[in-house]
């Protein structure tokens, strides 16, 4: 039932039409009071059901149907089982009222009652109802809000997974991982060639959660996999960084910003050049042999993107040894609340790569050891992880 309005709605049911019109006169000085008088009881559902009282005023004895039967009607039909309902009685007998309270009565009285207590019953018993009746409409609307919200933020999610990479086994083998929490963070992920010698690697992640999170999140990822920030060379992290910084700046944005790892593998001199606004250093497992490869962080932290404009970022640069395998990835990684409410640290999770198996991607073997520290499959944050086998 929509209610429109807040207006109170008496509905008397009683065969004796002089104590419909002894009703009415009580209540005619009351103008935000609405009067309907049923003098047969058989049609007091449908009377309701058009009428919409906020209240029914009910006589206990009448000749066909008596109140009591109909206070078992007015509970058993789904429109009229929360309807106030006041029981008139010509005497107070305690075993009748206590019937008439156990088969739904809202309250009793010994008509005709006084018109000031009779109208103060009626508004209160009304104005119970009928914020009830608001609180439902609030709680079906959240509800509705809720579902749209959770319906977009499955579109987001499915869009942002539609612009992930393809994985990759040659020349290099390329994959990840991508783990939207419940309220859908700004992760993302990104790889590609830039030309014949150039790869670029990067991973993103904006503030906070939810649909504009993503939505920046998106943007940001298109400008970076379609190149589409003027005078600048992909091929430069830092010169990226600084280019992304003055395109997303927070107050553009809704005071949103967003941290990034950006790198890029030339494959004819294997030199890896990268820079970081903000976010967490990738890792580099890297050695002679797979068995005597050690790890190490690739950070290069620079500010946030959109923080400040015109901020410099620093680059850095090394060759790769002969086994190399790159991380990066996401603070969702490394940043797991156990059971206990301890939290897991970046250096948990870089002992589970120094440890990860050599021979195939570590890939599942990561998540699923992230996994066990969070005791769940769910995560509160976005999970993103990028693996580069060079």
């Amino acid at each position: 039932m929509k209610i429109l309005d807040s207006a109170v709605r008496v509905l008397l049911v009683d065969d004796q039409a002089m104590i419909g019109e002894a009703v009415r006169r009580m209540l005619a000085n009351e103008t935000d009071i609405e009067y309907r008088f049923c003098g047969d009881p058989a049609q007091a559902m449908a009377v309701a059901a058009e009428f919409r009282p906020t209240v029914i005023l009910q006589d206990l004895v009448m000749p066909d149907i008596d109140g009591l039967t109909m206070l078992r009607y007015y509970r058993a039909n789904p429109a009229t089982r929360r309807i106030p309902a006041i029981v008139l009685s010509t005497k107070e007998e305690p075993k009748v009222k206590a019937e008439a309270f156990q088969l739904g009565a809202n309250d009793y009285l010994v008509k005709l009652p006084d018109p000031v207590e009779l109208v103060a019953r009626i508004r209160l018993h009304s104005q119970g109802y009928i914020a009830q009746l608001q609180r439902d409409e609030a709680y079906v609307a959240l509800q509705r809000s809720e579902q749209r919200l959770a319906e977009e933020l499955a579109e987001a999610a499915k869009y942002l997974m539609s612009l992930l990479p393809a994985r990759i086994k040659e020349p290099m083998r390329c994959e990840w991982a991508f783990i939207p929490s419940a309220e859908l963070g700004g992760d993302t992920l990104g790889y590609s060639w830039l030309d014949a010698e150039h790869f670029v690697i990067y991973v993103l992640d904006v503030c906070g959660h939810g649909l504009k999170a993503a939505l920046l999140s998106i943007s940001a990822i298109n400008v970076l996999r379609n190149q589409t920030l003027p005078n600048t060379d992909f091929r430069q992290p830092a010169a990226v960084l600084a280019a992304m910084n003055d395109a997303f700046q927070m107050d553009r944005h809704d005071d949103m910003y967003f941290t990034l790892w950006y790198g890029v593998f030339n494959a004819r001199t294997r030199t890896l050049t990268h820079a970081s606004a903000g976010h967490p250093a990738a890792l580099l497992l890297g050695g002679e042999t797979a068995e005597s490869a050690t790890v190490q962080e690739l950070g290069a932290a620079g500010m946030i993107v959109g923080g400040f404009p015109g901020v410099t970022y620093e680059q850095e640069s090394l060759v790769l040894p002969p086994y190399a395998r790159l991380w990066v990835f996401s603070d969702g990684v490394f940043e797991i609340t156990r059971p206990d409410d301890t939290m897991t640290t970046m250096a948990d999770f870089t002992a589970l790569v120094q440890s990860a198996p050599r021979a195939e991607s570590a890939v599942d073997h990561l998540i699923g050891q992230i996994r066990g520290f969070r005791g769940s499959d769910a995560f509160e944050d976005d999970v993103s992880l990028v693996e580069i086998t060079f």
